[in-house]
């Protein structure tokens, strides 16, 4: 069973920074492609930044330049740096892992870390 547990979320003002983190368990970490997704208040959740087994990154255009990806492998933790933080990244920001089988794929999702930026 896959779990991932994310922290780090907090309330900072805008043009600050926050570092989440997010400890994955339950399969070779060192394989696993990792993303991060927030979500707002009445709004889907969508795709933040990723981070292959490889270490190839990559960003959506409203974080590029300012959030980074990274990952230790030795402590199974993925982490985002997130600077130059602007009210609009006020969301819960989640941990993925997906499974994929031959008939489809599957997603497992942290609980979730809350980031608010106030103005």
């Amino acid at each position: 069973q896959v779990e991932l547990v994310e922290s780090g979320g907090g309330l900072v003002q805008d043009g600050g920074s926050l570092r989440l983190s997010c400890i994955v368990s339950g399969r070779t970490f060192s394989r696993t492609d990792i993303q991060w997704y927030r979500q707002s208040l009445g709004k889907q959740r969508d795709l933040v930044a990723g981070i292959s087994s490889g270490g190839r990154t990559n960003y959506a255009d409203s974080v590029k330049g300012r959030f980074v990806i990274s990952r230790d492998n030795a402590k199974n933790t993925v982490y985002l740096q997130m600077n130059s933080l602007k009210p609009e990244d006020t969301a819960v920001y989640y941990c993925n892992v997906k499974e994929r089988f031959l008939s489809g794929e599957y997603d497992y999702w942290g609980q979730g870390t809350q980031v608010t930026v106030s103005s």
